[in-house]
């Protein structure tokens, strides 16, 4: 079964996660299929715009927890080179040459706000929640968080990131997350407006204006800033905190480390 959907329409390269039953959380499979449409959008000349969303409820639960917790016990090679890839989505996302708009509906948890934060333009559904939710987990957001905090902000992020609070739609939009907000009704029009109105002016205008905003604005992520991060998150979820945290999420109680 194909975990990731593509098509192309009038110049729209639609991308959908299709692992409605797992809220489309992300696994091995998840992340090498989005990876590797990211990559063919990229070389798509009648690519003019990419519109990224996911089928059923919610955009994207996160990381799939029981594929988190086996990585917790893989060695610290696989587990490094593991985090790589998805560090390596997030820079394909980020890179892809022409605009890449999010609908988001429902959840966005974890590396799905990451998508977020690395797509040019976030539209979300009034039902949208939002969430940082690794440190709950014994995790921390290190592959995703050079991405996030260039979108929401170094204040914001600070909060959001240490408390795991939920955000709702509007006040992801005050963050600078997200940019506008809509009804879950509306959500596909206003996101294929925005695309159509994108794919009608001239492309190669666009790229390179997408090209100007990354030279003229903040920085890349560097490559060691990617290493350093993946490194981490790799170490992190092999932890026993990490994967008491998961196991305790997994088996419905409540982890070790929190007041009873």
């Amino acid at each position: 079964m194909l975990m990731i959907q593509t098509r192309i329409e009038a110049g729209i390269f639609y991308v959908a996660l299709n692992r409605p039953d797992k809220r489309n959380a992300f696994d091995e499979t998840i992340i090498e299929q989005l990876t590797q449409a990211f990559l063919d959008a990229a070389v798509n000349d009648d690519c003019r715009v990419v519109i990224l969303r996911g089928e059923g409820r919610h955009f994207s639960a996160g990381a799939d927890l029981d594929w988190m917790r086996r990585l917790g016990q893989a060695s610290a090679e696989d587990n490094v080179k593991d985090a790589g890839k998805l560090a390596a989505l997030m820079e394909a996302v980020d890179h892809c040459p022409v605009p890449v708009i999010s609908l988001i509906q429902g959840a966005a948890y974890g590396g799905a706000l990451g998508l977020v934060a690395c797509s040019d333009i976030a539209i979300a559904a009034d039902t949208a929640r939002f969430c940082l939710s690794e440190v709950r987990l014994g995790l921390i957001p290190a592959v995703i968080s050079p991405y996030v905090i260039r979108a929401m902000g170094l204040r914001q992020a600070r909060r959001y990131m240490l408390s795991a609070e939920e955000l709702d739609a509007h006040q992801a939009c005050l963050t600078g997350l997200v940019h506008e907000v809509c009804t879950e009704e509306e959500l596909t029009r206003r996101g294929e407006s925005l695309a159509r109105t994108i794919a009608g002016h001239a492309p190669g205008a666009v790229r390179e204006c997408k090209q100007l905003v990354r030279n003229v604005g903040q920085s890349d992520v560097a490559k060691d800033v990617r290493a350093h991060t993946a490194a981490m998150i790799a170490t992190r979820r092999a932890s026993a905190e990490a994967q008491e945290g998961l196991a305790a999420f997994l088996e419905k109680r409540t982890p070790s480390w929190r007041a009873r």
